[in-house]
């Protein structure tokens, strides 16, 4: 089930309209609001990519989280080795 749209009105640059026209006239899209919003999707997935991996490499430089990270792995180790030898 789609979602509810609401109208919204956008200034864009004349020659990626004329673009917008030709690609529509490929039948690439079922409407341009499909494919701006199919386009804006596109982009705002790319965004939120690029915020995590800023979030990544934030905490790869943080010595707390790395610290904890370590003891983790060295009170699971133990387990981890024992859980090994039950399925090999």
């Amino acid at each position: 089930m789609p979602g509810k749209t609401k109208k919204a009105t956008f200034n864009l640059r004349t020659d990626i309209l004329a673009e917008l026209d030709k690609v529509m006239s490929t039948g690439a899209a079922p409407s341009k609001n499909a494919l701006v919003e199919q386009a804006l999707l596109k982009e705002l997935k790319e965004l939120r990519r690029q915020e995590r991996r800023r979030i990544w490499e934030e905490g790869a430089k943080d010595t707390l989280l790395l610290k904890d990270i370590k003891d983790i792995e060295m009170a699971f180790r133990t387990a981890d080795a024992e859980t090994a030898r039950r399925i090999g």
